[in-house]
């Protein structure tokens, strides 16, 4: 492991609060990963009650007045209000999960769950998704309480169970059963977005998410004829299935730049001096690190993920099913399930494991603004631009109750480090810097007034 602790924006805590805040963040995260919260899907889940309660009692011993919520035995969510200056105004949701991916033991350097700070880095499955959020989140509150800050409008916590499956035991079942927790909330910030990139002319990138595609995950079935496997099988439902994955798989769905990723691409290649064609990945490797925000949202996807027939050799079955995972563009639903049906044809039937439509918020907005000013105060050289996120969130969750939903979850980390690599992977970690850096730009921002802030992009 390289020790790749080192500061990368040149200043220094101010105050002695400040240094609390960085110290007391980064064991927060390591004490937050030594809950074991892996969640399994299909509502199997460990330790999200555990960790749920140990953060409101955090909250509770500063004063404040959380409130744990179960939408299912032992699935379990903290959500608290932290009143701001002006109570009439608009609030502002705060949200991260608490589970995390399961990690194999065997395949890791260290133990998964262990939460050690060694070497200038945290740890530990969860350390960048997303404990690291998590740990920031409750640094600001309790610090918040030693001070006696108020935040300039009401700042709503949310640490959430089921992120990692479907989220209908998190963030969908506090939105569905208890939206009055939410009452006045207009915008959203959460994970995956606010974090540095480098650039090929070694300057720093933080993109900041302003929508998500949507999640298709869908069951197909075909059926056939039932019959002995020794004997022809001109309607054999396996192998129709196979030509209809075979063909989704294949199938090159065309480019589709929405403003957000216009927006993302025209302030890159102004920066770079570059033109770049988002059709071709050669070209979009001009970019660098950057090209990963672009290559997956420009256009809808569709990949096979799972498969099922038969109980027998020598029997042909009647059925066999597969599971697809789509992502939708913001304004490509029709078109995008149009051309699933066409693909799929007569012998294929559909239907949804789970859908969470596209959401996307605005990118000039005073609320971008104040986010990018906030990561400018920290990072002087900071080029902050809006992305579209290829994958999904509790964003989607939120937008139901009309919030408007970022992704701003600041971090730091100098050339060579990775965080895609760790983010569901092996021996994640997340550095002290990075932590450090964060929860000072979060602070920035929870503690400032969009209204204003002027946008000079």
């Amino acid at each position: 492991m390289n020790d790749l602790s080192h500061r990368q924006d040149g200043a220094a805590p101010s105050t002695a609060e400040d240094t609390a805040l960085a110290s007391e963040v980064t064991e927060l995260c390591a004490r937050l990963i030594r809950f074991d919260t892996s969640n399994y899907g299909g509502g199997d889940s460990r330790g999200e009650r555990e960790a749920a309660e140990w953060t409101a009692g955090l909250l509770s011993d500063s004063g404040y007045e959380p409130v744990v919520l179960e939408s299912a035995p032992r699935r379990a969510s903290t959500v608290v209000r932290i009143p701001g200056e002006d109570r009439d105004a608009p609030a502002l949701l705060v949200h991260g999960h608490l589970d995390v991916v399961p990690a194999e033991p065997a395949d890791w350097s260290f133990d998964p769950f262990c939460g050690e700070i060694r070497d200038g880095v945290v740890l530990g499955r969860g350390a960048l998704d997303m404990k690291d959020m998590d740990a920031m989140m409750l640094a600001i509150a309790r610090s918040w309480a030693r001070r006696g800050v108020r935040p300039p409008r009401d700042v709503v916590m949310a640490f959430v169970a089921d992120e990692e499956d479907t989220g209908e035991l998190g963030a969908g079942f506090l939105v569905d059963r208890h939206p009055d927790l939410f009452e006045g909330v207009t915008t959203a910030i959460g994970e995956s977005g606010g974090y540095s990139l480098h650039l090929p002319d070694a300057s720093r990138l933080y993109p900041i998410a302003v929508g998500e595609r949507g999640s298709a995950w869908m069951d197909l079935t075909a059926r056939g004829a039932a019959g002995h496997g020794s004997r022809p099988g001109p309607d054999n439902a396996v192998a129709t299935l196979a030509t209809t994955l075979s063909a989704l798989a294949a199938h090159r769905w065309p480019v589709r730049i929405v403003p957000a990723v216009a927006a993302l691409l025209d302030g890159l290649c102004a920066h770079l001096g570059i033109t770049v064609d988002p059709a071709d990945p050669a070209s979009l490797a001009q970019l660098g690190e950057a090209a990963k925000l672009v290559e997956a949202t420009v256009a809808n996807t569709l990949n096979p993920t799972m498969l099922k027939a038969g109980y027998k050799h020598n029997v042909i079955p009647s059925e066999a099913t597969a599971g697809v995972d789509g992502r939708v563009l913001p304004g490509a639903e029709e078109d995008f399930f149009a051309t699933v049906d066409a693909l799929l044809g007569e012998k294929v039937s559909r239907s949804f494991h789970s859908f969470a439509a596209p959401v996307f918020a605005d990118h000039e907005s005073s609320e971008f603004a104040a986010m990018a000013a906030a990561l400018r105060r920290a990072d002087p050289e900071a080029l902050v631009l809006p992305f579209i996120m290829s994958g999904g969130t509790d964003a989607k969750a939120f937008a139901r109750l009309g919030i408007q939903c970022y992704g701003f979850g600041p971090g730091l980390t100098p050339p060579g480090f990775d965080a895609w690599r760790y983010v569901h992977g092996v021996d994640e970690q997340v550095l002290v810097s990075s932590l450090e850096f964060g929860v000072r730009v979060l602070e920035d921002f929870l503690r400032s007034d969009p209204l204003t802030v002027r946008s000079d992009r």
